[in-house]
């Protein structure tokens, strides 16, 4: 009887640890470097696309009206930069989440300029009590529960590599998998001092 007790406690040693540590690759995937990510379930993997559903989540954005992604980007990061790093309503220092999100709205026609909002995902002890912004030009947003056709890539990601990674994504769709076509958001993972194994994605919003 005791070796039958002791078998059945090391099985559920065993089942326990295997849960808790698929809940902490799902709730930190390799590619958010340790840095706490927006949760997400995957629905269907393919070569090309991955299929997700997230819960809804909170963010602090600000948008940048401009005709160039990489100005309009660091802008962005910078004044986010400064309120993570104390320039709120609680002077309070805020951890570094993943991944940064930049929604691209295209301009219409070729002297529009396009629409980006870049977003930091706030810390999820935060997300109930989250400090407010002291400058005007940044808000707080809450992405609702929504699922995403989802596309990697690797590398360095300026406008024409997720412009073309966009256009893959849209061409392994069928008519029957449908998105929202006014907006996508672009996703990396990575500072700008990590060369090797860079993570980026490209979200459809359904």
């Amino acid at each position: 009887m005791a070796d039958f007790k002791l078998i059945l406690l090391i099985a559920f040693a065993s089942v326990c640890v295997n849960t808790c540590r698929s809940r902490s690759i799902q709730d930190e995937p390799p590619f958010c470097r340790g840095l706490e990510c927006p949760h997400f379930t995957s629905m269907l993997t393919t070569k090309d696309y991955e299929f997700r559903a997230y819960p809804a989540s909170k963010w602090v954005s600000t948008t940048i009206i401009g005709a160039d992604y990489k100005s309009a980007t660091s802008e962005g990061f910078d004044k986010l930069f400064q309120y993570i790093s104390g320039q709120n309503s609680q002077k309070q220092k805020i951890e570094m989440t993943a991944p940064v999100i930049n929604r691209v709205i295209p301009g219409q026609g070729p002297t529009c300029a396009d629409n980006f909002t870049v977003s930091f995902m706030v810390p999820f002890e935060l997300q109930a009590n989250t400090p407010m912004p002291t400058d005007s030009t940044i808000f707080m947003y809450t992405l609702p529960a929504h699922k995403s056709y989802v596309r990697s890539y690797t590398g360095f990601s300026d406008e024409t590599k997720f412009l073309a990674e966009a256009q893959a994504l849209a061409g392994a769709l069928n008519s029957t998998q449908t998105y929202d076509q006014s907006y996508f958001y672009t996703a990396g993972y990575d500072s700008p001092f990590n060369i090797f194994n860079r993570h980026n994605e490209v979200w459809f919003i359904v």
